[in-house]
């Protein structure tokens, strides 16, 4: 039996917020690239992210990670109309609290105790988040003709997760194996495999706005 799709207001989506939401996560991903050419010295194939906090423009990773705790937010809240149902509401909950993690790990560097926690909050919650909301926009009426983007781009948040997850563990295992000395044949993917998550982790919320942004053009012709 086929359940016919929901009907939203797409007039209540925040156009400002959308617009917010894609400019952030713009911004993260040009001050990442940024980070690349102004501290070479962190090899970007086996140095995470977070330790460019370490060179002389740790300050750009600081706006970086706030970028993103932006973008994140400003998502929430331009289709916070949108994403209904318990799913949908636990989904933008998430969401949020992916973004609180981004915040903290602006101003809790990789030295920092509470840094894991962050990495935790924001690394973890997002792909929950925008399979849950990704979902529940492909099953209303206005969303569904996106449902395919919508789901492709939250399943490579999680897929980047799990290869950064697998690439960690197996630099666990054989940086142990080789006596805790370090290798860069040991931990060669990690650093690429980190990039390639906070890429995709931005390019969800910017397809998300950007449809949130369509639907509001469509709405005023």
């Amino acid at each position: 039996m086929n359940v016919a799709p929901s009907v939203t207001d797409t007039s209540t989506i925040s156009v400002p917020a959308a617009r917010v939401a894609i400019a952030a996560a713009g911004a993260a991903l040009l001050l990442l690239a940024t980070l690349h050419v102004l501290s070479p010295e962190f090899d970007p194939s086996w140095r995470v992210v977070s330790e460019y906090a370490n060179g002389r423009y740790g300050w750009v990773l600081s706006l970086m990670f706030a970028s993103w705790a932006i973008s994140s937010l400003a998502l929430a809240v331009a289709v916070w109309s949108q994403a209904n149902g318990i799913g949908g509401k636990i989904g933008l909950g998430l969401l949020i609290t992916a973004g609180v993690g981004e915040a903290m790990a602006s101003v809790c560097d990789i030295a920092h105790p509470l840094h894991n926690l962050a990495g935790l909050l924001g690394v973890l919650s997002l792909p929950i988040a925008a399979m849950l909301i990704s979902v529940r926009l492909g099953r209303t009426q206005a969303w569904s003709p996106s449902r395919k983007m919508l789901l492709w781009t939250a399943n490579l948040t999680w897929v980047s997760l799990v290869l950064m997850s697998a690439a960690l563990s197996i630099m666990i295992s054989r940086h142990t194996r080789v006596g805790n000395k370090t290798a860069l044949d040991v931990i060669a993917s990690v650093g690429w495999t980190n990039r390639l998550l906070v890429a995709a982790y931005c390019a969800w919320v910017m397809a998300v706005a950007s449809q949130a942004l369509r639907l509001r053009r469509q709405l005023a012709r």
